[in-house]
């Protein structure tokens, strides 16, 4: 069951952190509430540039992911499961998280699904940065939703080939 969260009026307010009353045993009294921070804020889900973060608030983790997101030449892409691979750490799913939530100031359109399909949302933005860096692209068929085309994953697909020095 989902907690009922207090927002102290809208959605991001609060300095951007959900409030979750959750229930605890604190003693005999186990109806009592107490309020939570959640480690991600309520309604923080767009992305954020460097400029929006102060300068503590990016997690190792994220910091890794974004150092290997800006290591992708143009013209290649790697899939998120590509990048968790590298790090030897999380999944594709973590790794999605951290470019929805960090990835504006980096090269997000490089990390992608590892089907070629757009991110969605973002289709169009990311078609013209594939294009002017001349990321092999399959052309869609009539028949497919929205015609759009994806990348060819068989030759934009980069392994990372040797990894840059200094990094783990």
């Amino acid at each position: 069951m989902a907690c009922q969260t207090d927002t102290r009026g809208h959605q991001g307010a609060n300095e951007g952190h959900a409030i979750c009353c959750k229930r605890h045993s604190a003693g005999r009294n186990i109806h009592s509430r107490r309020r939570v921070t959640l480690s991600v804020g309520w309604g923080r889900m767009g992305r954020m540039s460097e400029e929006s973060l102060p300068a503590d608030a990016l997690p190792e983790y994220a910091e890794r992911v974004l150092d290997v997101a800006e290591l992708i030449p143009p013209g290649r892409v790697m899939t998120y499961g590509d990048i968790a691979e590298w790090l030897e750490e999380g999944g594709p799913r973590q790794v999605g998280r951290v470019l929805a939530l960090y990835g504006g100031a980096v090269p997000w359109w490089r990390v992608m699904r590892a089907d070629g399909v757009l991110l969605p949302g973002h289709e169009l933005d990311a078609l013209a940065h594939y294009r002017a860096e001349g990321t092999p692209l399959k052309e869609a068929s009539r028949a497919s939703a929205g015609h759009l085309p994806r990348v060819d994953m068989r030759r934009a697909r980069w392994d990372g080939g040797e990894r840059a020095e200094g990094h783990t």
